[in-house]
């Protein structure tokens, strides 16, 4: 491969990376990608007196090839273990309804929908503060630094949330931040910005994980204490000989759970809604990461 023409210039070489590492995850891609920009571009910083397709020449020698680059990240990506499979591995043959008990997605995600309100609220209010000011902001001198400013800060907590959904779903996110043109105005940066789908797309995601929170956050809550109501109060009243369940429309029902076998019946009941709300969170989980994966990642 060496022997082939080096690719003129960094948008050229970071295409054939792109097209080499296709069919792999997209926060893998794009942490090659920013990976191979920062270097680059800082080889053309070093070397102002070469032109780009110079330097590129001399910089794919040492630094490798797009096909050399793409093989090291899926090997290094390979060797890093994990709770959750790889997306390239082959999945597990189905154990069945029960064997979601053994899943550490089904975990991660309820952790996630638990974790979904409070993080959700303040993404939202951060978001919806920094738009509301930066856009009458601009009318002062401050504004420019201003939007600078909260620009970055969409890009950072982008960054974090996706550390927080591959810690708890499972979804391979970018690791980095993508990387910075050098040597623009601010002018120059505050447009590429703008410009940037990935600003946009963030910006959405940050301001639906709210809504989103509220409804994860309650199927979570509910799901937990519904299990645990059942079980939980029917042992108590096996216990104690006294049940405190009343159903008055259903007669037959309401003596039922007046007796062993019917509180018994309620806490299979109880713990076959375990396994439903860990199917629903493996569920919802999955969606989830499908949603941030498309919306904040870079590529």
């Amino acid at each position: 491969m060496k022997a082939d023409a080096a690719p003129a210039t960094v948008r050229a070489y970071l295409d054939e990376l792109r097209n080499a590492l296709k069919g792999a995850s997209p926060g893998l891609i794009s942490d090659a990608l920013a990976d191979a920009e920062e270097h680059l571009q800082g080889e053309i910083a070093t070397n102002p007196n070469k032109t780009e397709a110079e330097v590129l020449a001399t910089a794919v020698e040492t630094y490798g090839t797009p096909q050399e680059i793409a093989e090291e990240y899926r090997s290094m990506e390979a060797t890093i273990a994990g709770p959750f499979p790889k997306p390239e591995q082959k999945p597990k043959p189905h154990k069945g309804f029960f064997s979601v008990i053994s899943d550490p997605r089904a975990y991660g995600a309820l952790m996630f929908m638990l974790l979904a309100f409070p993080t959700g609220i303040f993404y939202f209010v951060w978001t919806v503060l920094g738009i509301s000011l930066m856009i009458p902001f601009f009318l002062f001198i401050f504004g420019i630094p201003f939007a600078l400013l909260f620009l970055g800060s969409v890009r950072i907590l982008s960054h974090v949330e996706g550390r927080i959904v591959e810690s708890l779903l499972g979804v391979r996110m970018p690791r980095r931040l993508p990387a910075q043109s050098s040597g623009e105005t601010i002018w120059a940066r505050i447009g590429e910005a703008l410009a940037d789908i990935r600003t946009w797309s963030s910006l959405l995601y940050l301001l639906l994980r709210l809504p989103l929170g509220i409804i994860y956050f309650t199927l979570a809550l509910v799901g937990i204490m519904l299990p645990v109501a059942l079980i939980g109060g029917s042992l108590i009243d096996l216990v104690t000989g006294r049940s405190h369940v009343s159903i008055t429309d259903v007669p037959w029902l309401d003596h039922l759970f007046h007796t062993a076998p019917g509180l018994l019946l309620l806490m299979a009941i109880g713990a076959l809604l375990i396994f439903v709300v860990l199917h629903m969170a493996k569920g919802i989980g999955w969606l989830h990461g499908r949603v941030a994966e498309s919306l904040l990642v870079r590529l």
